[in-house]
């Protein structure tokens, strides 16, 4: 049976908002996580939406720039495609482009899944990457401060598609997943290592999510079918940013006082 959890999710107006609300949760969460443990390790996902984020944490007309303790942070991937690290696809080029080229982010701290490997060989590196990196013995589950996902129209989160392999791992930490339905490979974190982190956060827009969205939050348990359901974190909290299309057919949130927009929870059991 799923873990009951709370899920507190923040309406922007635009897509532009989505990503000034991602940057201000990538920089308190990353601020918090340096206070009270001295570093923070986050893991980030691709797509549009992270791309916008990215570009503002870059800016140096913005104040993310200069609040992100770049020194203390490590970053890490959620999920990669098998291609190399200069392919248009990969996600490793999309942040390094948008962001990390233009932070002072040491070459060490920046973890990446190496795409152009074997799939196999690739998911194995990458998890001896967290053993070493986390200093984690025996079963243990590495725990992330922040993890950034993604939801595609499928309701697929990282690289955990319906109906493939990667949905039925409980004990690895990372799999190289076969995905029929694109005739490709990904590697990717698995679920259970997603749901250890202390914060984990959708960035989810546009209208092609609405009714996806609702059916993973208000719809029957079938993980199967809509893998984000999968992701229900240990600390009992789930955190969604999104704009007015994609939670056009959730509860209608209410006018917040510590965010721009508006926010609503749920309680899923």
């Amino acid at each position: 049976m799923p873990r009951p959890v709370t899920v507190t999710y923040h309406v922007a107006p635009d897509s532009a908002a989505v990503a000034r609300a991602a940057a201000e949760f990538f920089s308190s969460s990353v601020s918090a996580a340096v206070k009270a443990r001295g570093r923070a390790r986050v893991a980030l996902s691709g797509g549009s939406t992270p791309k916008a984020m990215f570009a503002l944490l870059a800016d140096p007309s913005q104040p993310f720039l200069k609040q992100v303790p770049w020194d203390a942070l490590d970053l890490y991937w959620v999920d990669e495609r098998a291609v190399p690290p200069t392919d248009a696809d990969s996600n490793y080029r999309m942040t390094n482009e948008a962001m990390l080229s233009h932070v002072p982010l040491a070459a060490d701290r920046i973890h990446r899944m190496e795409g152009e490997l074997d799939p196999e060989v690739a998911a194995a590196r990458y998890e001896s990457t967290l053993r070493n990196t986390f200093r984690l013995e025996g079963a243990e589950t590495p725990t992330f401060d922040l993890i950034l996902l993604g939801m595609g129209d499928d309701g697929h989160t990282a690289s955990l598609f319906p109906h493939t392999e990667a949905l039925n791992e409980m004990s690895r930490l990372v799999v190289a997943n076969h995905v029929p339905q694109k005739d490709t490979w990904r590697i990717t974190l698995t679920w259970p290592v997603i749901n250890q982190a202390r914060e984990v956060a959708f960035l989810i827009e546009g209208a092609a999510k609405t009714q996806v969205l609702h059916d993973v939050l208000l719809g029957p348990y079938q993980p199967e079918t809509y893998p984000s359901q999968l992701i229900r974190p240990a600390s009992g909290k789930l955190t969604l940013l999104l704009d007015t299309r994609s939670a056009a057919k959730l509860p209608e949130p209410v006018p917040s006082e510590t965010v721009s927009g508006s926010t609503g929870t749920l309680e899923l059991s």
